[in-house]
């Protein structure tokens, strides 16, 4: 006897990713990447630690153009973490989880990040 089938969940190809969903999920990646920034900053310390020879290798790597991409994302990534993360704290006191406000904090969470992130890297330039 063939057991009943219920309804398959929709696929990712007809479903359409709502801001929340898509917020959560950069809000996974972004905590994957700032462990592997830790491992960075790190490896950064112990190269100061380890004498000019080696801190001159790091730095020439971080000046690079590849090494400023990932510091910028890094930058981005520690301040979308942080804004989301705050986020989520008022949603644990039970504040912002209607509709209206929830997308309004999402897209609070992103101007806040590329404006802190914006700024944090015209104060390094200028300094």
């Amino acid at each position: 006897m063939a057991a009943a089938q219920g309804p398959l969940s929709p696929h990712l190809q007809v479903y359409k990713p709502q801001l929340t969903s898509v917020l959560s999920i950069v809000h996974r990646a972004t905590g994957v990447f700032l462990s592997v920034g830790a491992l960075l900053v790190t490896f950064w310390l112990l190269s100061v630690a380890a004498g000019p020879v080696l801190y001159a290798k790091t730095s020439a790597v971080i000046n690079a153009w590849y090494g400023q991409v990932l510091l910028f994302g890094f930058c981005y990534s520690l301040y979308y973490h942080l804004c989301n993360g705050i986020r989520h704290l008022f949603w644990d006191a039970g504040k912002g989880l209607e509709l209206k406000q929830a997308y309004a904090g999402g897209y609070a969470v992103i101007a806040a990040s590329i404006l802190l992130t914006a700024a944090t890297w015209v104060a390094g330039m200028l300094a």
